[in-house]
């Protein structure tokens, strides 16, 4: 069984792991191929919310029929959803042959070489034993499954912050940060490889190195002096978003001018129901702040949570109509088992939270668009990344927006190469995206 196909679900982080994965099965002696002519069926799987366990469910069962219709042998589950739910799963799910939690990736090789159902790994599926293992098959390498000029690198593992909705803890265990020298290296490498923009991610990122006697401003200097032309920084928890890092961000060359900071809700209430530890006060002078710097934000926020009243969803809404994130990530709260906020009283229809969600998403989407027309008449630096052929248009992206989340700039030129930057004159917009042609050549 040597063809092999590899379904990756979930966040940026979960994608970290499946290159390595697809590095050791390469390493192996194994090809990567598409899921109807794969011998090896592996879903890296998801379990953040009950949106998230359903995907994986669905695609799960959908690869389970290639088991019947075509030429795979043997279906194998990996990462957050049995690493939660492994009992649960392994009796439910007859058709997969073998799983593995978040931390046994190591075990790839073994268990699609082995003819059990991979019950001899379950007592490893514990987080914090199985760690120093996983942390050797990260130095191993990686496949990218992005553009070759970008790269994701997961700077630590687990959080520490115990949101009350949150089952991430209880999934990826405590908050390990990598050593700086390892992250160094691997970033290096990258740029040698011909990465040109690092996406810098974990649960918290702003946490980073307090274990260990660093932080991340120490770690961004660092980084600066690499051979990569951009850095960016996801998921920073706003309590930990202090004076030095934000000068660190706006009086940085390489850093992008942007971040994204979760705010979760406005109400004092319910933040402090959320075991979230700024107020709502101090994150809107935080956006503020981080504005005055010239410092675009991405935000998420969450409705529905147990006992929101219309005047605590107004709260939120009224903020986000002062404080203007550029761009936001609306979701309902998920009822997650074993968190303190499942077993609080007093939880929210789920046509209720819809209709919130959807209000909502309207005042988040307005102040999008009133960025993106701010935008209207200036020449930004565009990384070229695709074509939209149904468009008729180059696609790119602006200092200010993140892969796959946020908006994207369509233009219009005679020629471009992938992985190259230009400059385009914006002309126009819509809610989410910018539209402009290149007026200059290249900026290398």
């Amino acid at each position: 069984m040597k063809n092999v196909a590899v379904i990756s679900l979930g966040c940026d982080k979960n994608r970290v792991d499946t290159e390595h994965m697809l590095y050791a099965l390469s390493r192996g002696g194994y090809s990567v191929c598409d899921v109807d002519t794969a011998d090896v069926i592996i879903v890296n799987t998801c379990a953040f919310i009950e949106g998230a366990r359903q995907e994986s469910i669905d695609v799960i069962l959908s690869c389970a029929e290639f088991k019947k219709t075509g030429v795979c042998k043997k279906l194998i589950v990996t990462g957050c959803l049995p690493q939660r739910y492994r009992d649960e799963l392994e009796r439910s799910l007859p058709e997969v042959d073998g799983f593995l939690g978040a931390f046994e990736y190591d075990r790839l090789i073994d268990i699609i070489d082995d003819d059990s159902r991979g019950e001899e790994y379950a007592e490893s599926a514990a987080v914090d034993g199985a760690c120093d293992k996983f942390r050797d098959f990260e130095r191993g390498g990686r496949l990218l499954t992005t553009y070759p000029h970008l790269a994701y690198v997961k700077i630590a593992e687990g959080c520490d912050n115990k949101c009350t909705f949150c089952a991430i803890p209880s999934i990826r265990g405590s908050y390990r940060s990598r050593p700086k020298s390892d992250i160094v290296s691997e970033v290096e490498s990258l740029a040698k490889d011909g990465v040109r923009e690092v996406i810098l991610v974990a649960q918290d990122v702003t946490r980073y190195g307090k274990d260990i006697g660093c932080d991340i401003v120490e770690l961004l200097a660092a980084l600066e002096k690499t051979a990569v032309d951009k850095l960016r920084l996801l998921y920073c928890y706003p309590e930990c978003v202090t004076d030095a890092l934000i000068d660190k961000i706006a009086s940085s060359n390489k850093i992008a001018k942007y971040i994204d900071i979760p705010a979760q809700h406005y109400s004092d209430r319910i933040l402090k129901l959320m075991n979230r530890r700024l107020s709502g006060g101090q994150l809107e002078e935080l956006i503020n702040k981080l504005h005055a710097r010239g410092i675009v934000v991405r935000t998420t926020l969450m409705v529905g949570f147990p006992t929101e009243t219309q005047e605590d969803f107004d709260a939120l809404r009224g903020f986000v109509e002062r404080a203007k994130p550029e761009y936001a990530g609306i979701f309902a709260y998920s009822k997650e088992d074993g968190t303190a906020a499942a077993r609080l009283s007093g939880h929210i229809d789920k046509r209720t939270k819809k209709r919130r969600v959807d209000d909502l998403g309207k005042s988040a989407t307005e102040a999008t668009r009133k960025f993106n027309e701010s935008i209207i008449g200036r020449t930004l630096d565009v990384l070229y990344e695709d074509a939209d052929f149904d468009k008729n248009l180059f696609v790119g992206r602006a200092d200010f927006q993140s892969p796959d989340v946020d908006g994207r700039v369509y233009f219009k030129a005679r020629s471009v190469d992938v992985g190259k930057t230009y400059r385009v004159k914006i002309t126009s917009c819509d809610d989410y995206d910018l539209y402009g042609e290149v007026c200059d050549e290249l900026t290398e």
